[in-house]
């Protein structure tokens, strides 16, 4: 059975960083596609970022592109989520999540098998 554990999240003024990590156990970063979302209170599930380690193809949604950076380390089997300049509306709780396969990019969170219990990124003025 396929764990995610995120963590690193935590307070942040406006035009700050932070990293989540997303520590991967019972299958393998090679085997899984592995997304970010975020969801902030009374909105839907947002993706945010994913990557397929086949071929290192990384897809961001157009509200992060620039910011955030999608990495991974396959010997610590964690993936990490870099975000900079850090904006007030990226406040939200953060969740790393695994496809159940390696092939493609899915931006649809219901299409995620495994799910981590969130993280949440508050970032204030």
């Amino acid at each position: 059975q396929v764990q995610l554990q995120a963590s690193g999240g935590g307070l942040v003024q406006a035009g700050g960083s932070l990293r989540l990590s997303c520590a991967l156990s019972g299958g393998t970063l090679s085997d899984n596609v592995i997304g970010w979302f975020r969801q902030a209170p009374g909105q839907d599930r947002e993706f945010v970022a994913a990557i397929v380690w086949s071929g290192m193809k990384i897809t961001y949604a157009d509200s992060v592109r620039g910011r955030f950076a999608v990495s991974g380390d396959n010997a610590k089997n964690t993936v990490y989520l870099q975000m900079d300049s850090l904006k007030i509306e990226d406040t939200a709780v953060y969740y790393c999540a695994a496809a159940g396969h390696p092939y493609y990019i899915d931006t649809s969170a219901p299409t995620y098998m495994y799910w981590g219990q969130g993280t949440q990124v508050t970032v204030s003025s």
